[in-house]
């Protein structure tokens, strides 16, 4: 019975072995062979479908979506193809890492990388089409960075749309774009034409390249247009008497309206404020308020045109450290200090139309080195000095945190939320529905390095981002919802430019300014900045500059009279001739 268990053992654990030899035998022979074979036949199967994909000249990518006139779903077709030349260099790029961008391919490397998801190829080709933008080119680049999300690249097309929008609206490229984007475009606060006449042409022009499908939007479109800025003989014998508008109801009420409003233009109305009168930026009116001294004396027009700095009115009450703003067709000047030292409340209005000066209602606060901006159709004015009581003459006392709104129809003042923090000599600009005091200095003297915000709906201060670096004496400017703000007191703030975007609250370093600059003023006017003034240490600086954001890049464009020290810089409307 002994012997047979163990030879029953003895059989068990020989065949334990044999099984564990095979499986040994198995995984260190057969598994290698067949996994090499496996490989090998992928290999082979991938090489050959990628040559053949690649000289077959068929499309290698196929997005197909539902064919929507099929109801019952049962048609599919094959639209949006991949260029085989294109896919080959996206192998390529695959192996090697590397790929050659040029004008041929950019456009179509873009388009193939965001829709394979090659985002780095995206990005370098979006990058490529930044630095060779034209007026040529910017309308295609513009749907093109729209369709694949390349937000700079369409930031930058559109501005360029903008600047040479005489060029692109005769394209056939404008003609095919789609009716929500012309119509941003034609309404647009910084399209640059000098001639309403063409933006209402061409709106007219998009609408009979297809009419039987846009005869629809021709309200629409006409409401883009500053129809009232028409010369009165155009818009009495070409545009009331279009056809096209004739046969509307919508469209002849909005002519009917511009041609009253276009009748209290020519009766010397200041107080039209129809949309359809309301300049464009490129239509505004630069003004320098400035002096021999730092007491400003005079009034300047800028001539953009003949890159000329024409005197135009004396100021009535000279003063320095004030504020001005403009309003439509008039420049508020708000505070400041006289001869006599004294700080003033007095708000002095400079009527551009009719070139005459006018007192409006004081302001509750006397103050100086104070900001202002208009903020929907009011002035506000936003800290800065005012004087210590009982004082004679004057003496500075801390940084001001109260704010007040004027509203120029009523001719009142009235206090709204006071700043987060006080602050004087900071840079306060307003955009979108948000009025923002960049830097200054604070209570305790010392730059601020914080950004306020006011939203007026909540009527509150807020804190929503800090400076790149404690500011004060900088200038800042508004172009669409980005902020520029440029200069400053130190060694390093005074040559450098950033841009704010008032939606995200980031900062951007863009292009240096041509000198150092304290106390400067800026203005956006069109699709451009323009700097003005200031100093650093002793030396004045005398040229006024320009920005150009397409470029990234400043030019001076005249030089100031040695004998002008500017201390204001404003914008104004401007109509064009009747």
């Amino acid at each position: 019975m002994t012997v047979f268990c163990t030879s029953c053992l003895l059989v068990i654990v020989n065949f334990c072995v044999l099984c564990r030899a095979i499986s040994v035998l198995w995984s260190t022979v057969v598994y290698p062979v067949v996994t090499f074979l496996l490989v090998t036949l992928c290999m082979t199967f991938t090489t050959v479908s990628s040559v053949n994909l690649a000289t077959s000249g068929l499309p290698g990518y196929n997005i197909i979506p539902l064919d929507p006139s099929n109801t019952h779903c049962n048609t599919i077709t094959g639209k949006l193809k991949c260029d085989p030349k294109v896919l080959e260099l996206l192998l390529d790029y695959a192996y090697s890492s590397r790929v050659v961008i040029n004008e041929e391919n950019a456009e179509s490397l873009l388009e193939a990388g965001d829709m394979l998801e090659f985002q780095d190829i995206r990005d370098a080709c979006a990058e490529f089409l930044e630095k060779n933008l034209h007026p040529s080119n910017c309308l295609g680049i513009l749907l093109l960075s729209d369709a694949h999300h390349c937000t700079q690249l369409f930031q930058l097309s559109w501005t360029m749309c903008l600047s040479h929008f005489p060029a692109i609206c005769k394209t056939e490229e404008f003609l095919q774009l789609p009716k929500d984007m012309i119509v941003q475009l034609l309404s647009h606060e910084e399209l640059e034409t000098e001639d309403e006449r063409l933006v209402y042409e061409s709106a007219l022009n998009w609408v009979n390249y297809d009419l039987e499908r846009r005869h629809c939007h021709l309200p629409e479109l006409l409401r883009t247009v500053r129809l009232a800025l028409l010369p009165a003989v155009f818009l009495m014998e070409n545009v009331s008497t279009e056809e096209l508008i004739k046969s509307q109801a919508k469209s002849k009420e909005l002519v009917d309206e511009a041609i009253r409003c276009k009748l209290r233009i020519l009766q010397n109305d200041s107080t039209v404020n129809s949309p359809c009168a309301r300049p464009r930026k490129t239509s505004h009116a630069l003004f320098l308020l400035g002096g021999p001294t730092f007491m400003c004396d005079k009034l300047y027009l800028v001539d953009q045109k003949a890159k000329e700095i024409i005197p135009k009115a004396d100021i009535p009450s000279p003063r320095k450290e004030f504020s001005a703003c403009a309003i439509g067709c008039k420049v508020y000047v708000t505070g400041g200090r006289g001869s006599e030292n004294g700080v003033s409340k007095d708000v002095w209005v400079y009527d551009t139309l009719n070139e005459e000066w006018s007192k409006a209602a004081p302001m509750l606060i006397a103050r100086f080195g104070h900001g202002s901006a208009e903020f929907r159709h009011c002035l506000y004015v936003v800290g800065g000095h005012t004087a210590a009581t009982g004082c004679l003459p004057a003496s500075p006392s801390v940084s001001l945190k109260q704010v007040e709104q004027f509203e120029p129809v009523a001719n009142k003042w009235s206090m709204v939320a006071p700043l987060r923090e006080g602050v004087s000599n900071a840079a306060v600009v307003s955009v979108k529905l948000k009025l923002f005091a960049f830097g200054g200095t604070s209570v305790t003297h010392d730059k601020l390095p914080k950004v306020q915000c006011y939203d007026p709906v909540e009527n509150h201060w807020t804190v929503p981002a800090s400076c790149p670096q404690p500011w004060r004496y900088t200038a800042a400017a508004v172009l669409g919802n980005q902020i520029f703000v440029m200069g400053g007191d130190t060694e390093f703030s005074a040559c450098s430019a950033y841009r704010f975007s008032s939606e995200t609250y980031q900062w951007t370093k863009v292009g240096d300014v041509t000198a150092k600059r304290m106390s400067c003023q800026a203005v956006a006017s069109g699709n451009k900045l323009f700097v003005v003034g200031g100093y650093f240490g002793t030396q004045r600086c005398k040229t006024l500059d320009c920005y150009d954001p397409t470029l990234d890049a400043w030019n001076s464009i005249t030089t100031v009279p040695y004998s002008l020290i500017p201390t204001a810089f404003v914008s104004t409307w401007k109509h064009l001739p009747a």
